[in-house]
């Protein structure tokens, strides 16, 4: 089990990763594209032939798929901002109640979301619906909702879990960079 959730821990870093690499990748060729057929140069006529009309939709799909998996992320490793002022003031037991309570609220609702997105990909995905530039079916685009709300409702249900058995909630330490401390360690002193 630990395997796999190290796994999934992994795959969702990696997608959200990818994602943000590849659209930032593919605006910046876009913008140089636009500019560079600006200029009259013996390239404009090849460049003009090039259409990047595409990239800015598939930068939004794939903004779109990185929001719901980042948010994921977010639950899992304490990254949301929460207003838990009135919280930290409570006692330890209602403390407890209200961190558990809001938690389980936070799966319940996307889950919802994530059902509801699942019937209306369902329903999307027998119609002929295609994206307005790359006419790739569109219920690829809206799969993002029940996949992102399903992993989001999973991590709200995991971190639930882990506070009920050890009272921690994850924090995010903005302090720390993944990655530096090991690098540090391995350098000859």
């Amino acid at each position: 089990m630990k395997l796999f959730m190290k796994l999934l821990d992994h795959i969702e870093e990696f997608i959200i990763a990818t994602l943000m690499a590849l659209a930032t990748s593919i605006i910046f060729v876009a913008v140089i594209h636009r500019y560079l057929t600006g200029f009259n140069w013996f390239a404009q006529d090849w460049l003009l032939s090039l259409n990047l009309s595409w990239a800015q939709e598939l930068c939004i799909y794939m903004f779109v798929w990185m929001a719901k998996f980042g948010a994921a992320y977010g639950v899992r490793t304490g990254i949301h901002v929460g207003v838990d002022v009135l919280i930290n003031r409570l006692s330890l037991r209602h403390f407890q109640i209200s961190v558990v309570l809001g938690l389980l609220a936070g799966a319940l609702f996307t889950g919802i979301v994530g059902t509801l997105g699942a019937k209306f990909v369902w329903e999307i995905a027998h119609t002929d619906q295609t994206s307005a530039d790359m006419e790739i079916p569109i219920w690829w685009v809206y799969m993002a909702i029940p996949a992102g709300s399903y992993l989001m409702c999973f991590r709200f249900l995991q971190v639930a879990w882990r506070f009920l058995r050890t009272g921690e909630l994850p924090k995010h330490d903005h302090s720390h960079v993944e990655g530096l401390d090991e690098e540090l360690e391995r350098q000859p002193a």
